[in-house]
């Protein structure tokens, strides 16, 4: 008899959760330098597209298979999938919904407990008086747990495990004790913070506090249309992958907090309203801060010049930087803002990743909720540690690939043939339809069948054979040259491997060769850790066996 008797204790507590699930950093970090790398405003075409045909279906699938899954007490992935379908080897199907969250958590709790640091340094100054080397001299010996300005020895190390176990206490409260009132309370938080910032990012006047342009220029830059880029695979396939980081499908977090809907609850216009609550955090929001607010200070150029390192850049060796020139009052205040948004953006994420472990251990091994949740916390420091110590090494980098991008799409596809062609559209139809406080459009249910898998299929193989620099045109014609991002060629490490063999300096030599045997290592200790859930959920299967219960 399973020991999960949880629920959630209300409606709008549910959507919270589900929507503080899909908002994390990725929509203040990753959005505005996708769209500033992809054509600016004409971006946003086939990422509105991508979210009808793709993010929306994808949310339904998955609050449908959820919710049918936890009407047979299934509230994790294996067994919820397993439901599906008649065939035993779904279930092994469902483990990348259990692995993708332990792999995720292990490297985001980090980048979340980079959030909390930083809250603590807005706070005691510790960026006044720095100029923007100076900012961005502090994150690169943050990161390489070196001197610290708080006195602290190993600063990094003490604030991921402070993270952690910030993480791991809350799970250990339980659904609605915990999860629940952390969203109620993190959300409207996350989005009056970005409000404020939103207004101040709109609001910047050349001349006033140290600025160089209007905020208009900022804005201009990001959504001007580029229209050449429109019709670019590239544009399409960013789109498409960034639908999937905003969303959180593909990982197996929406199934499981939808296994625990009551059987006739509404699910539908729930999908609908947490997936429209992420896009206006993410394209209202999200899109008028970092932007905007570096090119009021840097100009075009130089923003131009960082956006290509990424969001992290921006966020934590920029931004600081910029909220002193608003003078020390405001800029502590906007630091606190800043860091304490992506701060809850990170931990209604992060403690979305605890659920899928801990509902397959109350499942089928009856594990009471507080030690699910501590082993949970347990293997994400063991798995995590890595990515902490040898982040400059690229440990970070391949958990985030494999199991934060290339695991998504690929159990994002599996599930929609799962969903649409094994279980049956007409079935899964009636699924999303039962108690539905909203009519769904008829359309949709060809496009579920149809139109998605194919989309989920296009942006499988384009990424499988990214030809290089993302010019489709030219690998169409016949020069197709594997790009070192496709995930050919990152398999077979050819850009590290290419740089050793044009390096000549020993010291460049053995940085490289110790950065290819962190990987290595890295992608060995996730297979086993696969494998591993893999074995728990066969020792699940034969326990069921022995029960009668299959």
């Amino acid at each position: 008899m399973s020991a999960n008797k949880e629920s959630w204790g209300s409606r709008v507590g549910l959507i919270l959760a589900m929507a503080g699930n899909a908002v994390g950093l990725g929509n203040f970090l990753r959005f505005p330098v996708q769209a500033v790398q992809n054509g600016g405003g004409a971006f946003i075409i086939p990422y509105l597209v991508c979210f009808l045909v793709m993010g929306i279906p994808l949310l339904w699938i998955e609050w449908s298979m959820g919710r049918f899954g936890g009407r047979f007490g299934n509230h994790s992935t294996p067994y919820i999938v397993d439901t599906m379908g008649k065939h035993r080897l779904w279930k092994y199907i469902g483990v990348f919904g259990i692995w993708t969250n332990i792999a995720v958590a292990a490297y985001y709790c980090y980048l979340e407990s980079w959030t909390l640091s930083y809250v603590f340094h807005s706070i005691l100054g510790t960026f006044n008086g720095l100029d923007q080397e100076g900012v961005a001299s502090f994150f690169d010996t943050y990161v390489s747990i070196g001197d610290s300005t708080l006195g602290i020895p190993y600063e990094a190390v003490v604030f991921y495990l402070l993270c952690l176990l910030l993480n791991t206490w809350i799970l250990s409260k339980g659904l609605s004790g915990g999860v629940e009132r952390v969203a109620k309370i993190g959300m409207p938080l996350l989005i009056v913070f970005g409000m404020f910032l939103a207004y101040k990012g709109f609001t910047i006047k050349a001349g006033e506090a140290g600025a160089s342009f209007d905020s208009a220029v900022g804005l201009n830059f990001l959504w001007t249309p580029d229209y050449t880029q429109l019709w670019s695979p590239t544009v399409w396939l960013a789109a498409a992958g960034q639908i999937f980081f905003t969303l959180s499908v593909g990982m197996g977090t929406i199934h499981c907090y939808a296994s625990y809907v009551r059987s006739k609850d509404d699910i539908a216009l729930n999908a609908m309203s947490a997936g429209w609550m992420n896009e206006f955090v993410e394209v209202v929001l999200g899109a008028s801060i970092l932007i905007p607010i570096s090119i009021g200070y840097l100009g075009i150029d130089r923003v131009t010049e960082l956006v290509q390192q990424g969001g992290l850049g921006l966020a934590f060796k920029t931004l600081p930087f910029l909220f002193t020139q608003w003078g020390e009052v405001l800029g502590a205040i906007a630091g606190v803002m800043w860091f304490g948004l992506l701060f809850f953006a990170g931990i209604t994420s992060s403690l979305a990743m605890g659920t899928p472990w801990i509902g397959f251990l109350q499942d089928e091994f009856n594990w009471r909720r507080k030690p699910a949740a501590w082993s949970f916390g347990l293997i994400v420091l063991i798995l995590g540690m890595p990515t902490v110590l040898f982040f400059h090494y690229g440990v970070f980098d391949e958990y985030d690939y494999w199991a934060g991008t290339v695991s998504l799409v690929v159990f994002a596809l599996v599930e929609t043939i799962l969903f649409a062609w094994v279980f049956g559209m007409d079935r899964g139809w009636r699924e999303i339809n039962s108690g539905a406080d909203i009519k769904v459009p008829d359309i949709y249910k060809y496009i579920i069948k149809f139109v998605t898998p194919v989309l989920l299929l296009w942006v499988f193989i384009g990424s499988l054979v990214t030809p290089k620099g993302g010019d489709w045109g030219k690998a169409l014609s016949g020069d197709w040259v594997l790009d070192d991002s496709s995930i050919i060629n990152k398999i077979k490490n050819s850009s590290l491997k290419r740089q050793l063999a044009e390096a000549t300096d020993p010291a460049v030599i053995e940085q490289l060769q110790e950065t290819l045997f962190f990987v290595n290592a890295s992608r060995i200790l996730l297979i086993s850790v696969f494998l591993g859930i893999a074995a728990l959920v066969y020792m699940a299967y034969k326990k069921r066996v022995r029960e009668g219960r299959i």
